[in-house]
């Protein structure tokens, strides 16, 4: 357990250091929350934890839907893609097409330059080794829900001003 929480704590350290994509990935949503637009959200296998927060929380995500493919979006529309690598690299790539601005979150290392904002987690092994000598505990979900929140509240700011 105590390595568990050490790993975890400097893997959440690390991600902390990321405050400019965080404050960009906001920025990019509460451009849709302060127009007419809606923030969707575009999330993709285990990502989909992020989603759950945004819509069932105790405090859901304002303006925001979840991204279905044929989801008819405007000019005013933002969208956050969640990925563990590439699973919005299709979807990214039409945005880009459609000139619609979006952010994207990579759990594991990743790049694309394409997006408004861009966080790749860089979580490409687990984080404690395993007794094959392999690695265990890949917290996908866990460090886009960190994510998540660290945006959320730098957008709830931005809408409050």
């Amino acid at each position: 357990m105590k390595m568990l929480t050490t790993q975890l704590t400097g893997l959440l350290q690390r991600i902390g250091k990321h405050e400019a994509a965080i404050e960009d990935t906001a920025r990019v949503m509460a451009q849709a929350a302060i127009g007419e637009g809606t923030v969707y959200l575009a999330a993709f296998g285990e990502m989909e934890a992020v989603s759950a927060a945004a819509f069932h929380g105790p405090e859901p995500l304002r303006s925001a839907k979840r991204w279905q493919p044929g989801t008819e979006l405007t000019s005013a529309d933002r969208i956050w893609i969640l990925a563990r690598k590439d699973e919005g690299a299709e979807l990214a790539a039409a945005l880009t097409d459609q000139f619609i601005p979006f952010a994207y979150l990579s759990a594991e290392t990743y790049d694309n330059t394409d997006a408004d904002a861009f966080l790749s987690l860089g979580i490409d092994k687990g984080l404690l080794p395993d007794d094959s000598g392999g690695r265990t505990v890949v917290p996908h979900g866990l460090a886009a829900l960190f994510v998540y929140h660290a945006v959320k509240l730098v957008f709830d700011e931005m809408l409050a001003d």
